[in-house]
Parts: C-alpha cells; structure tokens; sequence
C-alpha cells in the first residue's frame, strides 16, 4: 500500500517533483512484459532516437495503452490514479497518455533537457507525470530542476535528434537553460524498479545516456487533473491526436481520454 504524507504533496506542489518508492513495484513484471511486446511492435509514433555519433540504441513509443494489455492492467489497477489525485489536489484524474523509454546498455545519446508542456495540446496547473525504472538506476536515471514548472515563460521544445524548433514561433519561449552550468537545483534519484519520480508537465528535466551494462528500461504515465483543457498550439503537438475535434477551453474528451478516478 503506498501512502503519501502531507511533505510529500507539499514538496510536489512546491518543487513540482517529488519521490514515490514503490508505486509500481506490484506491477514492474507487467510492465516489462508490455515494453517487451512493445519493442517487438511498435505503434505509429515510435522513435530510434537515431544521432550521428551516437552509439547504442535509444527507443521511445508511446500512446499504446489501448493496444498494449500490459499496460492497460497497470493503468486501471495500480495505485497511480489514486496517488495522482493526492499529488495534484484534484477531485478527478483522466487518462492522457503512456510512453516507454529504452536505453540498451552502452547507449551514449542523452535524453535532452526540455518540459512537456509546450509539446502537449494541454494547459492546466493540475498535470502529472509518473517515470518508472523497470531496471535498477544510477546516472541513467530522470534529473529534474526543482522550481521550474512555476517559470514565467516556457522552455522552447525542440526535436530530440536534431535539436530543431517544434514551433515556429520561437519569441514565445525561453531558450532551453544549462542547469548544471547555471547552478541550479538539480534533483535526481538511484532508483529500484517500480519506484516512481511523480513530476509536473511544466518542469525541466533530461537523462543522461546508459553508459553501464545493463538496460534501462522506463514507463511514463502521463495524468491530468480538475483545470487541465485543451489548448491550441502553433502547430502540430506531440502527441498529435489526429481527428480528435476539440476546441480551446474544453476538457478532454472523455471517450479518448478516459476518467480513472473517481
């Protein structure tokens, strides 16, 4: 049974990061399970993360909770939803989406700095993130910059392997900072599977490449709370949802993205 305290809801609030041991840990054999039969058929938006240079191999996919048993028994019985209605002080959680991340062993590509948010066709203060390990982790695992989802301005998303603009309209946001450069507040945790980093959309986070020799596999669980809407963005978002007819201000419709508490 995973119970949170009132320090953690607050550090949450506060830094928008917070530890959770074990939040998975029933589930860490399902999951790996579904990043198995993930791997071996991946959807539409799966990615090699393929950079001249680069050596290893960094796999990401996501939006595959539908087609992915696994992953859909983990979202409807683990203890997530519960926890992120805690984390973020919202009466209701609604699905948004999953996506798995692999860095087999020797793989030297980082995981860039860079939110969530400006990605996604979501706003809100009430958003969370769940990053689980299915593998032991020590440098390989997520760094995040305590503070940052409260920022003024928007960090720029830019594209993974060739560090291009999403957006055209780049005045809109900040360039993407140096935090070990710039000194600031850099949390990062070793990791036992099924331990999970609960973040909000809005902070500013990275990983370093797997240089052991072990896997490193993750799961994302991406949530949302009470004031999450939809919001235009100045172009196509990631992920893209195509078809999926909402306009500003509207809630996220519920037969795509389902309600998981209450």
């Amino acid at each position: 049974m995973v119970t949170l305290s009132h320090a953690d809801i607050e550090t949450f609030q506060t830094d928008g990061v917070v530890l959770i041991r074990g939040l998975f840990a029933d589930h860490v054999d399902t999951l790996r399970a579904g990043v198995a039969r993930n791997m071996a058929d991946p959807g539409p938006y799966a990615s090699e993360n393929k950079k001249d240079g680069e050596t290893g191999r960094f796999f990401d996919d996501y939006c595959n909770w539908q087609r992915i048993p696994e992953f859909r028994e983990v979202i409807e019985t683990s203890p997530a939803a519960r926890v992120a209605a805690q984390l973020m002080q919202s009466q209701s959680v609604q699905m948004f989406h999953d996506h798995v991340l692999v860095k087999e062993p020797g793989t030297s590509m980082a995981t860039p700095w860079h939110t969530d948010g400006p990605y996604y066709f979501v706003e809100g203060h009430q958003t969370i993130s769940f990053w689980s390990p299915l593998d032991p982790v020590t440098d390989a695992t997520l760094r995040l910059v305590a503070g940052s989802h409260k920022w003024e301005k928007p960090v720029l998303p830019t594209r993974w392997v060739s560090e291009e603009s999403f957006f055209a309209d780049e005045d809109a946001y900040m360039p993407i900072p140096d935090p070990d450069a710039q000194s600031m507040r850099v949390l990062e945790w070793e990791m036992m599977p099924g331990d999970a980093v609960a973040f909000n959309y809005h902070i500013l986070h990275g990983a370093r490449g797997n240089t052991s020799t072990t896997r490193r596999r993750a799961f994302s669980l991406r949530l949302l709370g009470d004031d999450a809407r939809y919001v235009e963005r100045p172009g196509p978002t990631s992920p893209p949802f195509p078809g999926h007819d909402m306009v500003s201000g509207q809630k996220l419709r519920e037969d795509w993205f389902p309600i998981l508490k209450p």
